[in-house]
């Protein structure tokens, strides 16, 4: 059973005998986030089909509205009008971008580059997550960013044109990386993002779709990353978001634990920077993945992915190092896996999970104490034994993650129902998540 508690408006979740049938994944935030604000930027109408439909993805679009871009909607399908790098016009109040993290780093990249006034606000969670890191780059840069002692609102006086640097990340983020590269489409030079772990690459894989040349040259350990700032973003036309692989993250780990399972997904996206899940669940932990045919939508991989509810032999029982921050949006749900696995499973250097949405660190380890797992906390991470998972009532911390990831939880439990409070922030990321969850889980 998967529905709602009338006295207290929790999601309720029942254990389940397996996952059978086709599961419809809505399209990758991330990389919605991206074509919309490049399609902004851009000359010309671009339409993007399959673009999320997450709260998150809202924000952005808008955020571009409030600037003076034409953006049209229907269902899944986005039109957006685009006004050119220089053409976007000063808000007539803030911009306030909800939760979403990505939607405030990538836009004050762009908006550095402006030759107005922005303030760029979020809700009681993004108010909280560190803006620093974008805020130092940026101000290298040449704009001016006021902040409440490195959080939002930010208040960006920006710079045209900007100037250029050479910017060594000093954590690896993906988010950091594509702020500094959107604020090199106005700056006066070459700007150059250097990245000693690889993060993901839709910013520039979406940059060379709408015609800009990214220079990449690795020195080392380190790639050098590389954007001029005379480039101009050409019209995209048409172009299809792929499906979320993050998303799909909980039903491979929820068809891989149980045993009988059978779940198909069509078109997701498969990004090397992203697909370390897929590699880790079914060659490291004993998950059983299979991959169809590979294309490519819009320069991005995408595949069928068909999951298997037969466990194999566990090859590891630690996630750590590099692949970390290629993981860090699957860490809660592959902490519940853990507590299905023979050795358990380890996760250190994931400090960064404590500054995002919830710390996720923390409830993680919360959440499945409660339903009687054995689990150990670090500053950067945490140990999951092997256990038998029982129902409880367990709290999002209003972190679409952890609702989404406890739900599965529910469904692996032995006994007894989990009720989820504060289900409902599953929208931020994945609406519909727990009707497509009900309709491929089978209780006989």
């Amino acid at each position: 059973m998967l529905g709602r508690s009338l006295e207290y408006f929790d999601m309720l979740v029942r254990p389940a005998k397996r996952l059978r049938g086709d599961v419809s994944l809505p399209g990758d935030k991330s990389i919605s986030h991206r074509a919309a604000i490049m399609a902004a930027l851009a000359n010309g109408e671009t339409r993007i089909e399959n673009f999320a439909t997450s709260a998150d993805c809202a924000s952005t679009l808008k955020c571009l509205q409030q600037m003076g871009v034409d953006v049209r909607r229907e269902a899944n399908t986005v039109w957006i009008a685009g006004v050119g790098k220089s053409g976007l016009r000063t808000p007539s109040d803030e911009l306030d971008c909800g939760n979403s993290g990505t939607t405030m780093r990538l836009m004050s990249g762009v908006l550095a580059g402006q030759d107005f006034k922005s303030v760029l606000i979020g809700d009681e969670s993004l108010s909280r997550r560190p803006m620093k890191r974008v805020i130092a780059p940026l101000t290298q840069m040449g704009a001016e960013i006021g902040s409440v002692d490195g959080h939002a609102p930010l208040t960006i006086n920006g710079t045209s044109p900007l100037r250029s640097i050479d910017y060594e990340l000093p954590i690896a983020s993906a988010q950091i990386k594509s702020c500094v590269l959107l604020a090199g489409l106005n700056a006066d030079g070459e700007t150059t993002v250097i990245e000693a772990v690889p993060t993901r690459d839709h910013t520039e894989r979406m940059l060379r779709w709408f015609g800009v040349e990214i220079g990449e040259k690795v020195n080392g350990q380190a790639t050098r990353i590389s954007i001029n700032g005379g480039a101009e973003l050409n019209t995209a036309g048409d172009m299809s978001i792929p499906a979320d692989i993050s998303a799909a993250a909980f039903f491979i780990v929820a068809a891989s634990s149980l045993e009988g399972s059978n779940i198909r997904m069509e078109n997701v996206g498969i990004n090397p920077t992203r697909a370390a899940l897929i590699d880790v669940v079914g060659r490291q932990l004993g998950g059983s993945i299979r991959l169809g045919e590979q294309i490519e939508l819009n320069n991005e991989p995408v595949a069928t992915i068909s999951v298997i509810g037969q466990l194999e032999q566990q090859r590891s029982s630690e996630i750590k190092g590099g692949v970390v921050a290629n993981l860090i949006d699957e860490l809660p749900i592959l902490a519940v896996f853990g507590t299905q696995l023979e050795h358990g499973l380890e996760v250190r250097d994931a400090a960064e999970l404590r500054v995002k949405e919830s710390d996720r660190i923390a409830a993680v380890v919360r959440n499945l104490r409660l339903m009687g797992a054995d689990v150990e906390e670090f500053d950067d991470g945490f140990r999951v034994s092997r256990s038998r998972l029982k129902g409880a009532t367990v709290d999002s911390f209003g972190d679409h993650r952890i609702a989404m990831a406890f739900a599965v939880a529910g469904l692996l439990a032995v006994e007894g129902e989990t009720a989820i409070v504060g289900a409902e922030c599953v929208d931020v990321s994945f609406p519909g998540f727990f009707e497509t969850l009900k309709n491929v889980v089978v209780y006989e």
